[in-house]
């Protein structure tokens, strides 16, 4: 068996997608547009379907689900603790605005580790634990990096720059969001 008869055009792309999502400025963002429907056939195969948000940017796989709710198990769900769910509905609330805003003519949205911190501190309710949460905020930011909701831009001194990835808003919708924050005040009201 030799690779070179099995491999297709758009195979690099696949196996991109199987890894993380594909942004518009990778190098395999072409070979995806331009053979999505033979990698959909194939994603099909093992359960997953091809997501491409040619608007914002990106593309990524979602698992296939049955009537029950089942999948083939391929991605391995992740378990988010409490606190990295918060900075990440945090960055979710902030890419709506951002995207809400029609004088902004960036499509990306930036922001520090300050001005995570500063939005944090204006989310969370009064009786929540802040000091043990601000301790705790750069590890809390690093796991929304490894989980790539966050991508490192910049360093400087103590001060991170951070550019949101869009693949955000379909991880967590406008109705996760919502849902999150009544929970979030429920918790707090129960303390």
């Amino acid at each position: 068996m030799n690779l070179e008869n099995y491999k297709k055009p758009y195979s690099k792309a696949i196996v991109r997608l199987l890894k993380s999502p594909i942004e518009r400025n990778s190098n395999e963002w072409e070979n995806l547009v331009m053979y999505q429907n033979e990698i959909q056939d194939y994603l099909s195969q093992i359960g997953l379907e091809l997501i491409i948000k040619k608007d914002e940017g990106f593309a990524f796989v979602k698992q296939l689900e049955d009537n029950d709710g089942n999948t083939l198990g391929f991605v391995q769900r992740r378990q988010i603790g409490f606190e990295t769910s918060i900075v990440l509905v945090v960055l979710r609330q902030s890419l709506e605005e951002f995207d809400s805003n029609p004088t902004q003519l960036a499509t990306d949205k930036f922001i520090t580790n300050s001005e995570i911190r500063d939005e944090l501190e204006l989310f969370l309710p009064e009786k929540f634990n802040r000091k043990i949460f601000i301790k705790e905020l750069d590890r809390y930011i690093n796991a929304a990096v490894e989980l790539g909701y966050l991508k490192k831009v910049s360093e400087k001194d103590t001060e991170t720059r951070y550019r949101i990835h869009r693949i955000i808003k379909e991880k967590i919708t406008l109705d996760i969001l919502q849902d999150f924050k009544t929970k979030l005040q429920e918790y707090v009201e129960s303390l």
